[in-house]
């Protein structure tokens, strides 16, 4: 064999083995806007470059914990809260990053002759179910106008049909719960119906990234390298605002001017914000969430609160 059939020969042997060792990964996420950087850094090779073989899927809220459960994922992203609901049920996860905060992403769409929240009472609105931030964010938004769930009809629609339901006009449906880029959709359509609460109003979405206790036990260099990817991910988005953007909106069929308008009512939090961030308004609003939650009857118990985040991996 001569040399040159050697240094071929040993390339492709480096590149099996380099292969072999990446740590595979399956993350469990939905099309919200928020979520989109986990996106970037797959397709831009972020996650590769930290030695991660990074599987995405797009899984409901409501049945992410039951991915997690079943083994067929072992890390995910979704709100605050939502770890808590997790964990109240037996399906044990850690946070170890925070993606974003919403500044008006997520909100509450109504049919036009509804002037203020407290005209929904008796009246009927389509959310996602019980353990998912738009029913947790409708809980909140009552309870801060003295009302709670029990006192409106609550039809379960994901986020895109809720939203296309005012638009269209929909009998029996008077208000929505929704987010990015769905909630855009009903700015575009002002004569369908209008905005009339989001989190500029109700500061209370605000997501993170977690796994399984197990795999951060197991893989804790993967871990590391998730939250890396994340953070590199971010700094690229600030360097190359229109490539990014691109990537990211062909994630959810939306042309990269799409979806810069929709980023714009979030923002993604980078390493010094999510060390602040966990230092202390984690623990803060975790508190106050879980007794909303058990208030509302979305969970039985609350959990080990101490036990919902691992910040060792964003220093």
């Amino acid at each position: 064999m001569n040399k040159k059939l050697i240094a071929v020969a040993a390339a492709a042997s480096f590149a099996a083995v380099a292969q072999a060792q990446e740590t595979k990964v399956a993350i469990a996420i939905s099309g919200w806007t928020g979520f989109a950087p986990l996106t970037l850094a797959k397709e831009a090779g972020l996650f590769k470059k930290q030695g991660l073989d990074v599987t995405i899927k797009k899984i409901p809220q409501k049945d992410r914990h039951l991915a997690i459960a079943s083994g067929d994922v072992q890390c995910a992203a979704t709100t605050v809260e939502t770890w808590i609901g997790w964990n109240a049920a037996g399906v044990a996860t850690t946070q170890i990053f925070q993606l974003d905060k919403s500044y008006g992403a997520d909100g509450m769409v109504v049919k036009n002759g509804i002037a203020k929240i407290s005209d929904l009472k008796g009246k009927t609105v389509a959310a996602s179910p019980p353990g998912t931030s738009p029913y947790f964010a409708l809980a909140w938004m009552l309870k801060k106008n003295g009302m709670s769930p029990k006192d409106v009809k609550v039809v379960n629609l994901e986020p895109q049909p809720a939203a296309n339901a005012i638009i269209a006009g929909t009998e029996g449906i008077d208000a929505a719960m929704t987010y990015e880029p769905y909630l855009s959709a009903v700015r575009a359509k002002p004569d369908a119906g209008k905005i009339i609460a989001t989190t500029l109003d109700y500061p209370m979405v605000m997501d993170t990234f977690g796994c399984t206790p197990k795999f951060l036990a197991e893989n804790p260099k993967a871990a590391k390298g998730l939250a890396d990817a994340y953070f590199e991910a971010v700094d690229m988005i600030k360097a190359e605002p229109k490539k990014s953007f691109e990537i990211m909106g062909a994630d959810v069929k939306q042309s990269g001017e799409a979806f810069e308008g929709s980023q714009k009512y979030l923002r993604w939090q980078d390493r010094a914000a999510n060390q602040k961030f966990f230092a202390g308004e984690h623990a803060a609003f975790s508190k106050e969430a879980a007794d909303l939650l058990l208030e509302a009857g979305i969970i039985k118990q609350i959990p080990d609160m101490t036990k919902l985040a691992d910040t060792q991996f964003i220093k």
